[in-house]
């Protein structure tokens, strides 16, 4: 039987499933395909995932597995900060930023000049917003307050909502901030004279995320339940109330959910006064991180983290654990509320590495997901001056841009961990905001003029010659995309390589000029012009040196067993079966190319039962994954040539009768040849020696066999049997007597074990019947080859 082709681990369970009937058919099915190794062997890489491991500088990854000119993406500003949370323009074109720690804003000019604007004792700034008349209003946590800061730099507390966090900022059209808070999740209205009022009671943790429509709603995002609110702002804003801080704080019912997703159109947590939120979407994550509107109305919601049920509550700092659960009360607009303190949560800037997932919601509330990712969190979002998603992720610091029809882009990796915040100039530039370090960055909206993709390093495994290389792509060829080659014996490509060959021009492949090794490495560089190019694969044509198969181990097996393919039937029809001892599985490479189509399967052979056979498995791999062919030789201890037993074996195990050799013990020499898969000047082979073993079919003999009289017991006569058993080759492991036809007695040897080619017996029979009486003996070797003999005596009566 030839190599296979392995099926899916699944596929494999179903094939050990089958009835014995089906499972030749199974193994005929199998062998139809034989995998012919060719040593030439072609890397294409060609895929999001491929492209991924590389280095791109200046080219968007696409997840289309193509590779684009990226916007201009440049440093701009370092902030001198650990992140950044916000960016915001004020009504001149002027980029501020806040962040920590402390907090800070940090006015930037031109030029990137940084400029302090506010700084606090707070741990960060956490949110930013500008009025009509570039006031700005910032916001501090933990503990913190929202600060008020005009033109002229005059700084005041402007709002205390007495919260632990305080996540967001909105302006109103009517110049009302809406303040989102955490521990618990709130939203405040504060009117531009400081009048204020408890908006909304979401009765979450936490309100992450706020953003206006424009059309009279507010939408919020909250945590632990991920839930969308919209929220009609109504004739009770207290910009449009009386008198100077007469509000009233608005409480709220209890209004409480119900385990499960609410549907679309729910109300909720319903105001004493009538206010009332929608629940426009509950998400399948955990925290909604951000919210964006694009020109259709379209709105865009950004989550984290996994929902587990019955999840225990963050864990208190120790600081805080002895603290009295005192009633907080707030005075707002001369009236007060008393509020009960809710079970604080440790701040952390950055929330552990978490999935994530984007969600379309229609102007007409219909939703939908439309990126998702097990592995990065999503901490901003944006819009291009297309009005495509832009999304800020981290922990790798990447700029993604959502394309449409669940295609998306890597635009830009930063060097910084997190990208935390967007903000979009009148002339189209889009401002990028990072954490660890907290910098900012410009993107587009111009396209680079070029931009690079270094390939990860490909591993060959065999010191190998490179052939031609090849490209396609939409105006790849001519001198849109340039290709270079370089390779090395070290995985680091950094370290004594070959320098860069090329450029080579012509997608249709040309021959690369580097030296032979193990490690090769591709670069492509694209320029852009008139008509922008992309890159949808590479590929390398390489020929690995043929290099011997090795013979990983060989196992005889016990004798009297006989080998068969799987679902083959080896020997008479009702044969038992045998446990196979099989040899150790080698550390098989795969593939050269990676290609796990290449893999093959195997069966495992079964054994039974059948004496005077012996059988042999080994185990054998090639690392050039060619088709290997086995011969099996012998010789006798102490003999000098070896003699072919098999030879054009394609399965790697074998099995013989042995009655056609003499007694005695013996050694087996498998050899291994990829002569199939290799000119004949070009092949090689590999050889490995069996551990001795023994060859025994002749019967052991029985001698000395006689009988005695032996001391009676109270008068009953009594007989003793002795004999000896004997064998050339093996030892003698049993034997047993039988007198007058009776059943079989087993008998030990006179020294209690039985391991040597001879062993001396004795047996005495009491109780005998008088008169004429036989038993019979019979004796094994370990070969289960049988002798028998008897011996006739007469019992005498009983004395009184």
């Amino acid at each position: 039987m030839s190599d296979l082709i392995a099926p899916s681990p699944s596929e494999r369970s179903r094939i050990f499933a089958l009835p014995n009937i089906l499972s030749l058919f199974v193994a005929i099915l199998f062998c139809v395909v034989p995998a012919v190794a060719e040593h030439t062997r072609f890397w294409r890489q060609s895929d999001y995932d491929a492209f991924e491991k590389g280095d791109a500088k200046g080219v968007a990854l696409r997840s289309d597995g193509k590779i684009v000119l990226a916007p201009k993406f440049a440093p701009f500003a370092d902030a001198s900060l650990a992140y950044l949370w916000s960016l915001r323009l004020d009504s001149h074109g002027n980029l501020y930023a806040a962040g920590g720690s402390n907090a800070k804003i940090v006015k930037f000019d031109n030029s990137g000049k940084p400029t302090t604007v506010f700084e606090s004792q707070d741990m960060t700034a956490q949110a930013l917003v500008f009025d009509k008349n570039d006031n700005f209003y910032v916001a501090t946590a933990p503990d913190g307050k929202v600060y008020k800061v005009t033109p002229a730099g005059e700084k005041s507390v402007f709002f205390d909502p007495k919260t632990k966090y305080i996540w967001d900022l909105a302006i109103g059209p009517d110049g009302t901030l809406f303040v989102a808070t955490g521990d618990p999740g709130k939203i405040f209205a504060v009117a531009p004279g400081g009048n204020s009022q408890l908006f909304y009671n979401a009765e979450e943790t936490h309100v992450r995320t706020l953003i206006l429509d424009g059309k009279g709603n507010l939408f919020a995002g909250t945590e632990p339940n991920g839930l969308v609110l919209r929220i009609a702002l109504g004739p009770e804003s207290p910009a449009s109330q009386s008198g100077s801080g007469k509000g009233t704080a608005m409480r709220q019912s209890s209004g409480k959910r119900g385990a499960g997703q609410p549907e679309a159109g729910k109300e909720d947590n319903t105001n004493e006064s009538g206010r009332s939120a929608y629940v426009v979407y509950q998400t399948t994550k955990k925290e909604i991180t951000a919210l964006v509107l694009d020109s259709s109305g379209n709105l865009y919601v950004a989550a984290i983290g996994e929902k587990r049920p019955g999840a225990p509550s963050p864990p208190v700092p120790q600081s805080e654990q002895n603290a009295p659960n005192a009633q907080i009360t707030v005075t707002v607009g001369g009236s007060s509320v008393i509020q009960q303190p809710q079970q604080s949560t440790p701040f952390a800037p950055f929330p552990a590495l978490s999935s994530a997932a984007v969600y379309r919601i229609a102007p007409d509330g219909a939703p939908e997901e439309i990126w998702t990712s097990r592995e990065d969190s999503v901490y901003a979002m944006g819009l291009s001056p297309e009005g495509k998603l832009l999304l800020g992720t981290g922990n790798q610091g990447a700029v993604m841009q959502l394309e449409g029809d669940r295609v998306f882009s890597r635009l830009a990796k930063a060097e910084s961990e997190q990208v935390t915040a967007f903000a979009r100039a009148a002339n189209g530039k889009i401002y990028v905001a990072t954490a660890n370090p907290g910098k900012v960055f410009t993107l587009g909206p111009e396209l680079e003029s070029e931009g690079t993709f270094e390939a990860e390093p490909f591993d060959a495994r065999i010191f190998s010659r490179w052939g031609r290389a090849s490209w396609w792509g939409e105006n790849g060829g001519g001198s849109g995309i340039e290709l270079y080659v370089r390779a090395g014996n070290t995985s680091d490509p950094g370290k004594n390589w070959s320098p860069w060959a090329g450029p080579y021009h012509d997608p249709k492949g040309q021959e690369i000029e580097c030296p032979p090794a193990r490690f090769v490495q591709w670069k492509a560089v694209l320029h852009g012009g008139g008509n922008p190019p992309d890159l949808s694969w590479v590929e390398l044509a390489y020929l690995p040196k043929n290099v011997a198969p090795q013979i990983t181990g060989v196992v005889m097996q016990r004798p009297g067993t006989r080998v068969a393919g799987f679902g083959q039937q080896a020997g008479p029809p009702q044969a038992s079966s045998v446990q196979l001892r099989m040899p150790a599985t080698p550390g098989t490479q795969g593939a050269p190319d990676g290609n796990v189509e290449s893999a093959r399967f195997e069966p495992p052979p079964q054994g039974y039962a059948q004496r005077g056979y012996e059988a042999v498995l080994w185990s054998a791999e090639d690392a050039n994954d060619d088709e290997l062919t086995y011969a099996v030789y012998y010789r006798g201890e102490n003999e000098k040539d070896w003699k072919l037993l098999k030879d054009k074996l394609e399965q790697k195990f074998y099995s013989w009768d042995t009655n056609s050799m003499p007694d005695g013990a013996y050694y087996l020499k498998i050899v291994a040849s990829d002569d199939r898969s290799n000119p004949p000047d070009q092949a090689l082979v590999a050889e490995r020696l069996s551990d001795r073993f023994v060859v025994d079919n002749t019967p052991p003999t029985i001698t000395e066999i006689n009988s005695e009289p032996a001391a009676a017991a109270a008068g009953d006569p009594a007989v003793t049997v002795r004999f000896r058993a004997s064998d050339g080759a093996s030892s003698i492991v049993r034997a047993q007597f039988s007198l007058d036809a009776g059943d079989w007695t087993i008998v030990p040897p006179v020294g209690g074990l039985s391991d040597a080619l001879a062993e001396q017996y004795s047996v005495t029979l009491r109780g005998l019947v008088p008169g004429e009486h036989t038993v019979s003996v019979r004796v094994y070797d370990q070969f289960e080859n049988e002798s028998a003999a008897k011996v006739t005596f007469t019992a005498p009566a009983a004395k009184r």
